[in-house]
């Protein structure tokens, strides 16, 4: 392919960037149209796991938190919020991938445009695809006994929730071009996911915890986003766990995506 097929990135102004970004998402919100499988994810994920924790682990936890299933209801519906963004993120890396095997990327690169449009493109469109979820979360929580005690907090966790999520999402695009097929990225997924998932605030607290893993707890920033969270919706402290959250987002973007711009252009 010769070099004046490809513009490079530096030759392309902002409003260009902008303009791609936005035919891009365009062009991956028809697929979901023509495709509406694809949002089962982001449909089934939070009716499965909101009503799996309320009503097997809602009694018992609820007792530790000096109610019972209701409690519960009122500690989980803020952490799985928090959830939202990571298993969201977890779908944009493997689409990524299948979109390299299947050849749609190199369709991409052959284009004159700038090589970021694509990564900002998925990320976009996979943003909604989390403000979907989290909508679906709201309503089950709603109808299992959840109480917003308050909007505006709802509002920022909402938000909160899409910056954490789509600094994740620039780790996984960075997997979806680095790993050989999809399994190997759904692989890896399940393994940073696990540990962060489930050593965290999100389904109990963590006073119970051993030590080590209280420990662990206290640096992982889904603890942090989801006490956010909690305080954000229904009361309590928010100041210290919402900069810890807003650290981590600007951390991880501010190495990943570099990086995974950088590995998209060079991918041979």
């Amino acid at each position: 392919m010769s070099a004046t097929t490809i513009a490079p990135d530096t030759r392309i102004p902002l409003r260009g960037h902008l303009r791609h970004t936005g035919a891009l998402v365009r062009r991956n919100l028809l697929w979901i149209r023509q495709d509406p499988e694809s949002m089962f994810d982001a449909l089934l994920f939070p009716i499965v796991f909101t009503l799996l924790f309320v009503y097997v682990f809602g009694g018992s936890i609820g007792q530790s938190l000096g109610g019972g299933q209701q409690q519960y209801v009122q500690y989980v519906v803020p952490g799985l919020m928090a959830m939202m963004g990571m298993n969201m993120a977890q779908g944009v890396g493997t689409g990524f991938n299948q979109d390299f095997n299947s050849g749609v990327m190199d369709r991409f690169r052959s284009l004159p445009i700038g090589r970021g449009s694509v990564l900002f493109a998925k990320i976009a469109v996979e943003l909604l695809r989390m403000l979907f979820a989290t909508a679906v979360l709201m309503i089950v929580g709603v109808l299992v006994g959840f109480d917003i005690e308050n909007w505006a907090g709802l509002v920022a966790s909402v938000g909160l929730s899409a910056v954490f999520g789509s600094a994740l999402m620039w780790v996984f695009l960075t997997l979806g071009v680095v790993m050989k097929n999809a399994q190997s990225v759904q692989a890896m997924g399940f393994l940073v996911l696990m540990p962060l998932q489930f050593g965290s605030s999100i389904f109990a607290p963590t006073e119970s915890m051993p030590g080590w893993l209280q420990a662990f707890t206290d640096y992982n920033p889904l603890s942090s986003l989801a006490d956010t969270a909690r305080g954000l919706m229904v009361g309590g402290p928010v100041a210290h766990d919402l900069w810890v959250t807003l650290g981590w987002s600007v951390a991880l973007t501010a190495v990943m995506a570099p990086v995974a711009i950088h590995k998209f252009r060079t991918k041979s």
